[in-house]
């Protein structure tokens, strides 16, 4: 049997620590917390002479302990799990690598939290292990950085905003990204490839990918807005055009609104889309994705720093009552805003209590709602605004 999650030896193990963003994860919690904490951490991936010139490169002490843990390897997986009161992974894609993960934390009771944008993984992922979760007390949160926090936790905190101010919740919620810098890691693009390859080999892959209710079982609401192609937007005064990460985060916002009891309704539409300067779908924001860069390898610190995203969520009741939110980064979404996200998110999960958040697939915005952003605020860069 497991110890106790207060028991174990570390607050905080993130796994694969020799990859690019989990780099950048240990970097987050060395600079604002130090090697020995509090939280206790660890960094764990395949290789302990990698994970050595990892520590060494980003100026860690000779004893920040190390985990060596495979993939490949279940029982290596399994112990990490046991260790830890929370792992985050960055081992992607998570479709090839994430399944051992997920079912170790899931039986040991040990909180689990990801940057995937694999929406088909994350589905199968509920399906097989959250009942397990239940039962042992895990919280299993998916989708924790870009993926989907700034989309997931600024549509309910628009929700919030809406039932304080008029009473109602909006029916209908549009997402748009006014503007964003930033660039794809290598393993961003991995990601991409491998969820093609598995919808070419498996067609209730694409279903799953264009199901906006894939994450909620049980419950289908209503038809929602297509954003497959450009249009002008009149309620925001711009041209908009289709958005990469809408089918993932739309899919997060409407798993939200199932795991807090449908608050928002059967009824509600929620869409995402770039805000471009023509009818020409190239001319707005978005990620480079034209690079080659293999797994392990991203942008660099001064383009990370000089990366930045601007959110706008407009929210309208089913009276025609409007307003205005927006999520503001500091840095670039993918890595640098990521890898704070993560860390800060992992931390304020573990403050919570478990008898009011118990062991489940939650999104991160069900679970930890104005204390999330509070967090992220102080510590992560992000900026939560009302507009109007």
């Amino acid at each position: 049997m497991s110890q106790p999650a207060s028991a174990r030896s570390f607050d905080i193990v993130v796994y694969g620590a020799t990859g690019f963003t989990g780099r950048l994860v240990a970097e987050h919690l060395l600079a604002r917390y130090g090697a020995s904490g509090p939280p206790r951490w660890a960094m764990a991936g395949r290789s302990a002479a990698k994970l050595a010139e990892v520590r060494d490169a980003i100026g860690a002490p000779a004893d920040l302990p190390l985990i060596v843990a495979d993939a490949s390897d279940p029982a290596s997986i399994d112990a990490m799990a046991k260790q830890a009161r929370a792992v985050i992974t960055t081992v992607g894609p998570y479709q090839l690598y994430g399944d051992g993960l997920v079912a170790a934390c899931a039986a040991a009771g040990t909180d689990y939290l990801d940057l995937a944008g694999e929406s088909h993984w994350i589905a199968k992922m509920i399906a097989a292990h959250e009942a397990a979760a239940k039962a042992s007390g895990a919280r299993l949160l998916f989708s924790s950085g870009f993926d989907s926090i700034p989309f997931d936790l600024g549509v309910y905190l628009l929700q919030e905003e809406a039932k304080a101010r008029f009473g109602v919740h909006a029916q209908r919620v549009r997402g748009r990204v006014r503007g964003m810098s930033g660039s794809a890691s290598g393993g961003t693009l991995a990601s991409g490839r491998a969820t093609m390859e598995a919808a070419q080999k498996d067609p209730s892959v694409i279903a799953t990918l264009m199901n906006p209710f894939a994450l909620t079982p049980g419950f289908k609401g209503a038809d929602q807005p297509n954003g497959s192609k450009p249009y002008h937007d009149e309620v925001t005064g711009s041209w908009v055009a289709p958005f990469i990460m809408a089918p993932i985060n739309t899919k997060a916002v409407h798993r939200t609104n199932f795991l807090l009891g449908r608050p928002w309704g059967d009824g509600f539409q929620y869409d995402e889309m770039l805000m471009t300067k023509s009818e020409a779908a190239g001319d707005g924001p978005g990620f480079d994705m034209t690079s080659n860069l293999k797994p392990g390898e991203g942008p660099s610190k001064e383009e990370r720093e000089a990366g930045w995203y601007d959110l706008l969520f407009i929210g309208q009741t089913a009276d025609g009552r409007t307003l205005r939110t927006s999520v503001r980064g500091d840095m670039d979404p993918g890595y640098g805003s990521t890898s704070k996200m993560l860390v800060e998110t992992a931390i304020c999960l573990l403050g919570a209590d478990r008898s009011k958040l118990p062991g489940g697939a939650w999104t991160p915005a069900a679970a930890l709602k104005d204390a999330l952003s509070q967090r992220l605020a102080d510590h992560a860069g992000l900026t939560f605004s009302a507009e109007d």
